[in-house]
């Protein structure tokens, strides 16, 4: 028989079998060796102190298995908490930041800070946002801002079908 190391049981599956296995242990010593003795890497055991340091095992896992159970509750406990109060939360944050705008000794009031003003684009950038505008105009056929696209002045209307017209 080959015990699992109970200093690293994390899975389920490990600590129910060196769980199981303890049990067993102490099961056998006490219907087998209920008075024994035992010489185990140079110290004197008996059955009763094998038994309790097999047991004080058993209450460990076994209280790591409820704190798991516990803390995976809290866990979805704080995921339906957050999911509620999350979005309102946020929304009292908009409207502070509306509120308030740029005077910051009411904002950290609430923790909060004011919104950072955009940084100016760069000659690049903006040379390249004309480009892109260019090319889409291009690619759309419009001429002008104001003109419509080719796409939509060329488009016909379609007959209604037969029969659904006036419903």
């Amino acid at each position: 028989m080959r015990f699992a190391n109970p200093s690293s049981t994390t899975s389920i599956r490990a600590k129910a079998v060196t769980l199981a296995q303890m049990q067993a242990l102490i099961s056998g010593l006490q219907k087998r060796f209920p008075s024994g003795q035992f010489t185990l890497e140079n110290t004197e055991f008996t059955t009763a102190t094998l038994v309790q340091a097999l047991q004080s095992l058993v209450d460990a896992i076994v209280a790591v298995n409820t704190a798991q159970a516990t803390a995976k509750a809290a866990v979805a406990t704080l995921g339906v908490t957050a999911a509620k109060v999350g979005p309102i939360a946020m929304a009292l944050k908009r409207t502070l930041l509306s509120m308030f705008g740029t005077a910051t000794t009411a904002l950290v009031l609430f923790g909060l800070e004011p919104r950072k003003a955009p940084a100016p684009r760069t000659g690049l950038q903006n040379a390249t946002a004309a480009a892109k505008a260019a090319a889409t105009r291009l690619a759309r056929g419009t001429v002008t801002p104001a003109s419509p696209p080719a796409q939509l002045a060329t488009a016909t209307p379609t007959a209604p079908l037969s029969g659904t017209a006036g419903r």
